[in-house]
């Protein structure tokens, strides 16, 4: 009987491992186009390198994006419409999402604490160690009070940080750990509602000049 329940322990353990490598290799991401660019978070205990690529992959998609009205888009123009665009609601992220971010929101939806299924307001997880680190670390001030003032008294949401954010929106350039919030919840957050089998992949993508200094 021993002999048995050893065996029959063994084969499950033997499953569970499997079933699990399995997973992290379907959910992986194989490709890191941004991994030469600074690097962006700095603190926790984390896939730094996963939300390093996030962040430079969500920069292409909104310059992308707003380069199709205006060939001479900038980086801090295209952060100025895309946070506006976002906190008024007015964002058609299937129209924006690359195949690249969208491989790299496959790989964010496995990290545990970055999502709050509880979240009405997001599906961030204000309280995880990644919006910690955020909100640690954001240069501005005035932000950075507010954005921890919401957080501990449970009243944070995109459209409350939203008003003191749209004036400010250019820090987003310097600063990559507001940038980085801006990504996970005006962005990542979003595409849990987006129907990715009507979304166009073929549409062409534009590289981001990551050296041009901000107007």
């Amino acid at each position: 009987m021993n002999n048995k329940m050893n065996l029959n322990f063994k084969l499950f353990s033997l499953l569970l491992v499997l079933t699990l490598l399995n997973c992290k290799n379907e959910n992986s991401l194989s490709e890191y186009k941004y991994a030469d660019m600074p690097v962006v978070l700095t603190c926790g205990d984390f896939n730094s390198k996963l939300y390093h690529e996030a962040l430079y992959a969500f920069e292409n998609d909104i310059l992308t994006h707003y380069s199709n009205a205006n060939k001479n888009a900038s980086q801090t123009q295209s952060y100025n419409l895309f946070v506006r665009d976002a906190i008024y609601g007015r964002v058609k992220y299937e129209d924006m999402v690359s195949e690249h971010t969208y491989k790299v929101f496959q790989a964010l939806k496995n990290e545990n604490t970055l999502w709050d299924a509880n979240n009405t307001k997001s599906h961030l997880n204000y309280n995880g160690t990644i919006v910690n680190c955020i909100s640690s670390n954001i240069q501005d001030t005035a932000l950075k009070t507010t954005f921890n003032s919401l957080v501990t008294t449970n009243s944070m949401s995109p459209k409350l940080f939203g008003a003191p954010l749209m004036s400010k929106y250019r820090t987003a350039l310097k600063d990559k750990y507001l940038a980085t919030y801006i990504a996970l919840d005006l962005f990542y957050s979003k595409l849990f509602d987006v129907d990715f089998s009507k979304v166009n992949f073929e549409k062409p993508e534009s590289k981001v000049d990551f050296n041009k200094k901000p107007e």
